[in-house]
């Protein structure tokens, strides 16, 4: 049985396979899918996805390897000076902010979970600078589990599919888990993610070329 969306309604069985059809079509376009952020462990990962912020992630890659190898975890990099941390993730952008949250939330792993990454939403969210987006990032690829991230792509993409109609990200979420079976969660937020960046751009999307074009009722589809 389906869950309700935001609005607490239950999608249609056709409106489920319409969105079945629409992931199937993705998932034909990108068989296997992950972040493009490098990373060997859920504690890498979190401090890559809180850098990705106003960035691109080649350039998160590039200072990343950098800042593990001085600080390998939570431990080290809660004690790290700020000034130097500030001069290894510069090029991300923001760099003082960053350096603040990743300092602050690796006091916060170990103070908390005893320098272990939680594994589910409701511990992680509890971390500070963590939200419900990188909280379900770090469950469906660091462990596979159901969650669905939603960012700007996911849902310019979600929108312009008719998969929602909300434009908050929390009520997004809501309706998408709605719609997708639970299996399928974990994979869905890449492949919109990849699609958004690919085909269905902010701007000048390749609407002419697109293999959900059938699917797309959005009016201001170009040719």
């Amino acid at each position: 049985m389906p869950g309700l969306r935001a609005d607490g309604t239950r999608p249609t069985a056709t409106e489920r396979g319409r969105a079945r059809a629409i992931l199937n079509r993705l998932k034909k376009r990108y068989p296997t899918i992950r972040t493009a952020l490098d990373y060997r462990n859920p504690w890498e990962l979190l401090v890559a996805t809180v850098l990705s912020a106003q960035t691109t992630d080649e350039n998160v890659n590039r200072v990343a390897p950098v800042l593990f190898e001085k600080y390998p975890g939570p431990a080290e990099l809660a004690e790290a000076n700020p000034e130097d941390v500030e001069r290894i993730i510069f090029s991300t952008g923001f760099y003082r902010q960053k350096t603040k949250s990743i300092i602050a939330l690796a006091a916060a792993v170990e103070e908390m979970y005893d320098g272990v990454v939680p594994d589910t939403i409701e511990e992680l969210v509890k971390l500070p600078g963590v939200g419900r987006k990188t909280a379900s990032v770090l469950l469906a690829e660091a462990w596979n589990k159901p969650a669905i991230a939603v960012d700007t792509h996911v849902k310019r993409v979600a929108g312009r599919l008719e998969l929602t109609h909300n434009t908050d990200p929390d009520k997004i979420e809501q309706d998408l888990k709605a719609l997708f079976p639970t299996e399928e969660w974990a994979g869905i937020s890449m492949r919109f993610i990849q699609f958004g960046r690919d085909v269905c751009t902010a701007r000048n999307p390749k609407c002419g070329s697109c293999e959900l074009r059938l699917y797309c009722p959005w009016p201001d589809k170009q040719a």
